[in-house]
């Protein structure tokens, strides 16, 4: 690695600390996780315990589903926030490799979801567990320390899908408008329609490495590769858009 390249890492981890909303929308993949986790299990987590089809491993990660939003968010905010107020000229004035500065920026992006993504995957499994009683499970039960690796790369991947269809879109706004509501609403309405299709949208298939024993054609670690290669496909369009659209 030369000292550009080093540079241009610093400096954009630089931009995300001081950006607010991208600096709490960070703090938010931990904080809404782990909010969550403790309402629902110290209010119902013993209840829904003891309900048909339960099932524990996938059940501690259920909140999850709000730290992907923030994910998202995280995503969406750190890359667009070059398209505001003629940033990305400034960017492009400082790094002109245009290749350089998005490779720099996503690589920051995905190594803090990553880091920030398996500190609260493991947390909310272990906070989660200390309200469940007899019904408890561990790091040492089958699949609990996949799951929870799991977990931390599936926020990371979400992250950077997120930041990928940002430099396409060019708004922050405008992903969120698309990526919740298909990750929220969409992706559960073909599963109840199109199981075997379903299984292949980025967030039904990178969850499937929070089951102990995940159901359908795609085992945990190859339901995470789908997701992998939808946000790499994000990323590869971003390339594109950030390479050859006027800044």
């Amino acid at each position: 690695m030369n000292m550009s390249t080093t540079s241009v890492l610093r400096s954009e981890w630089i931009k995300i600390r001081s950006v607010r909303s991208v600096a709490g929308s960070l703090i938010a993949v931990f904080a809404a996780t782990l909010t969550v986790t403790v309402l629902v299990f110290a209010t119902v987590g013993q209840t829904e315990a003891d309900s048909p089809g339960y099932e524990p491993l996938f059940s501690a990660f259920y909140a999850l589903n709000f730290g992907q939003i923030a994910a998202i968010s995280f995503g969406a905010t750190a890359l667009s926030s070059e398209f505001l107020n003629g940033a990305l000229r400034i960017s492009l004035s400082a790094v002109p490799r245009r290749g350089l500065l998005y490779g720099a920026k996503m690589s920051v992006i995905g190594g803090l979801a990553l880091i920030v993504g398996l500190l609260t995957s493991l947390a909310t499994f272990l906070v989660g567990q200390t309200f469940m009683g007899e019904y408890a499970i561990g790091l040492g039960d089958p699949g609990a320390i996949r799951a929870t690796v799991g977990g931390g790369i599936y926020l990371m991947l979400m992250a950077l899908f997120a930041g990928g269809l940002a430099a396409v879109m060019r708004s922050a706004v405008a992903v969120l408008a698309v990526l919740i509501p298909f990750i929220l609403i969409v992706s559960f309405v073909l599963g109840g329609i199109a199981g075997d299709i379903a299984q292949y949208l980025p967030s039904q298939a990178g969850q499937l490495v929070l089951h102990q024993s995940p159901e359908g054609d795609l085992g945990p670690w190859a339901g995470l590769a789908v997701t992998a290669g939808w946000a790499g496909t994000a990323l590869c369009a971003g390339w594109w858009s950030i390479r050859t659209r006027d800044a």
